[in-house]
């Protein structure tokens, strides 16, 4: 899923920086497998098994390739404007279209009409995507296809889940979808004055005059706002079971789940914060949540050891 905010995987251009992934490497997604080719990339999204960067326009992938997603189509090599990474499926936007590869166990990497032209920006998680179309609406193809009637304009901002959507309008959050842990339960304090929202596994967040809203399954505690995601927070993205905030001074917060030590050891007094551990040390301009994992745009004079 981000100051440039990198929402559900899916990221926008910032600046320039290096690539510094978190958390597990079962796949070479993490730390030691980063292309050179990617430093001065401008945005970053993180995958379930795979990581993407954008650079001058070029898609550039790292990490699993079992089907294909890492292999970056000549078409997604240039004029790319925003990039999104799923389990083992890849979007990019270029010129209001979109392009897909890798995993299409549910058809997610078959592009419909509707998303060849118009489309403003993009969202991937597990097995679907949502693009949102110029007019305000919304689109959905993969495992998930339907969309509510209340996405069908206005709309201004787009998340995909494990098996939920979110939608931004008028400053509320729309959600449709599965709701076995009530992920698409949306909070009062969710339905107005809302600047942005994320989509995990099986649950939600949103961000509110600084400060994160979080909703639905809780088994990690990434339902638990903790107080450093109270407030100052100026873009957040929700991983498969943790969370990243991205906060006004350039520095990082990660609640949730820590299987793979992608979020923070709260056994430990102080608690360990473990993405400091990968290098993702202030200034940080852009952050993006996976599955276990996660990847941050980086001032490439950081140091490693915050």
């Amino acid at each position: 899923m981000i100051a440039t905010v990198s929402l559900s995987g899916t990221a926008h251009a910032a600046s320039t920086g290096e690539p510094r992934p978190w958390g597990s490497n079962d796949y070479g997604q993490g730390q030691g497998g980063v292309p050179v080719t990617a430093l001065g990339a401008s945005a970053v999204s993180a995958g379930a098994l795979t990581h993407l960067a954008l650079k001058d326009g070029g898609v550039i992938a790292w990490g699993n390739n079992s089907y294909q997603q890492a292999d970056v189509p000549a078409a997604a090599t240039s004029g790319v404007s925003a990039i999104a990474a799923g389990w083992a499926h890849e979007l990019a936007l270029k010129n209001g279209g979109v392009i897909a590869w890798g995993n299409g166990f549910y058809g997610q990497n078959v592009v419909p009409a509707a998303a060849t032209s118009g489309v403003t920006a993009i969202s991937t998680s597990a097995y679907f995507n949502l693009a949102l179309k110029t007019n305000g609406s919304v689109l959905s193809w993969g495992s998930r296809t339907a969309v509510p009637s209340t996405v069908s304009s206005g709309v201004s901002a787009i998340s995909a889940g494990g098996d939920h959507g979110l939608a931004l309008k008028n400053g509320g959050v729309i959600a449709w979808g599965s709701n076995g842990k009530g992920q698409i339960t949306v909070p009062a304090a969710a339905t107005s004055g809302v600047s942005a929202i994320s989509a995990g596994f099986r649950h939600s967040i949103a961000l509110k005059n600084g400060g994160v809203i979080a909703w639905g399954d809780n088994f990690y505690g990434q339902a638990t706002v903790p107080p450093e995601a109270q407030s100052g927070v100026v873009a957040i993205d929700a991983g498969f079971n943790h969370n990243v905030a991205l906060k006004s001074d350039g520095s990082v917060f990660a609640w949730g789940s820590n299987v793979k030590q992608e979020s923070r050891d709260t056994s430990t007094e102080p608690p360990t914060d473990f993405w400091k551990f990968s290098g993702v040390c202030t200034p940080v301009y852009a952050v993006s949540a996976g599955d276990s994992t996660g990847v941050a745009l980086v001032d490439p004079n950081a140091p490693y050891f915050c």
